[in-house]
């Protein structure tokens, strides 16, 4: 929901604030050392059961690989009078005292707990720097903006297999963060089937299925590499999606999947073959015809089809109610053009677009994990805190 502008927003969602909380704060690569390490210094194992935090990757990217069934999503503005870097740092320093202890609090088990932190294009260009490609967005078509949900200094996302532990997470984080003078700007829980793979959206469709995942093509897609501020981080697009669901279902099974551009029973290609098979977009009938409509989602939304690279989606669905339901979208990838490239794709012509519209919307820079030695975002920032 869209928030108010001042502090009172985290207010009313800080009356469990006095419960604290322990997640992970790290990265996904299994072969590479803790962040702190890296640089010289040691760090303590996680606690059993929470997501580990290893190398210099944040979690809640592409770790864990199945993303978790519950998230919530924050996004926030931040005070710069006493300086960006020493805001994100006390913001860092925040979280970290949260996972300092190991177990959970009045008797929740905090389990597959991670948060995941961006910073805002506002935050990055104060303090002096360009990320190649930029963070702030265009306009696209069919969107309801609105001051307060568009844009933001500070995303926090924060995603668990238990609902109950990422509504006590955020509402912890929100209560750190109003201390620190930040507003709301709006914020927004999803969630998603268990199981692994692909999971089916509001529509009834498998979802999630083009997605890089073996771990060269996540370091080709979504990772930022080189020894420069930005490298070991990634781009992160967060956008708030209502689905016309009841407009798209009143429509018969077969132009549903025409506009989809898959099966809904298995989310197999209309080109041919199982939910495994990669789309066909040359795939044609004998007299002629694209298997895949021309104006099908998934051929509009194809990285062949866009000339970009491929995003790493790991979005959920929401439900605020029968009129504002649909689709919180998440996606991380090395450059913003990629996420720009598709979008405008899709607004010039996409079966599924006509029932969407854009209730928020945003981008943000994930830095690498963060540690006490080395603060959130100290190689961005500059200046530690």
């Amino acid at each position: 929901m869209d928030t108010q502008s001042d502090n009172s927003w985290i207010g009313r969602r800080s009356l469990l604030g006095a419960l604290p909380l322990a997640t992970a704060l790290g990265a996904c690569r299994p072969d590479a050392p803790p962040a702190a390490e890296a640089h010289g210094k040691g760090v303590e194992r996680p606690a059993q059961g929470v997501v580990e935090s290893v190398g210099e990757r944040q979690p809640g990217v592409d770790h864990p690989a199945q993303p978790q069934t519950h998230a919530v999503v924050s996004v926030y503005d931040l005070p710069l009078r006493d300086g960006v870097a020493r805001v994100a740092a006390r913001m860092g320093r925040t979280v970290l005292e949260l996972t300092e202890n190991p177990g959970g609090f009045l008797g929740v088990e905090l389990g597959d707990l991670t948060v995941t932190v961006g910073l805002g294009p506002r935050l990055v260009g104060s303090a002096g720097q360009a990320l190649s490609g930029g963070l702030e967005l265009p306009a696209f078509a069919r969107e309801r903006r609105t001051a307060r949900a568009w844009g933001g200094d500070l995303l926090v996302q924060v995603c668990a297999s238990d609902p109950v532990v990422a509504a006590l997470a955020d509402t912890r984080l929100a209560a750190s963060l109003a201390a620190e003078g930040a507003s709301g700007r709006w914020s927004q829980a999803g969630f998603r089937p268990p199981g692994g793979g692909p999971v089916r959206n509001l529509l009834g469709f498998p979802d999630g299925i083009e997605n890089p995942g073996t771990r060269t093509e996540l370091d080709h897609e979504v990772w930022l590499d080189g020894p420069g501020p930005f490298g070991g981080g990634t781009i992160a697009v967060v956008r708030r999606l209502r689905i016309d669901v009841n407009g798209f279902l009143a429509q018969s099974r077969t132009r549903q999947e025409e506009a989809i551009g898959r099966r809904k029973a298995d989310g197999a290609p209309l080109s041919g073959g199982d939910g495994r098979a990669r789309l066909d977009l040359s795939a044609k009938t004998p007299r002629g015809r694209y298997l895949v409509p021309a104006m099908a989602h998934a051929r509009r939304a194809n990285p062949n089809a866009t000339g970009s690279g491929r995003m790493l989606r790991r979005g959920y669905s929401y439900r605020n109610g029968p009129d504002d339901q649909g689709l919180l979208f998440v996606s991380f990838q090395r450059a913003l053009r990629t996420f720009v490239a598709t979008q405008r794709r899709l607004d010039d012509g996409d079966d599924l677009m006509r029932f969407v519209t854009a209730t928020a919307s945003a981008a943000f820079f994930v830095p690498p994990a963060f540690s006490a030695e080395w603060p959130l975002g100290e190689r961005v920032l500059g200046e530690r805190g």
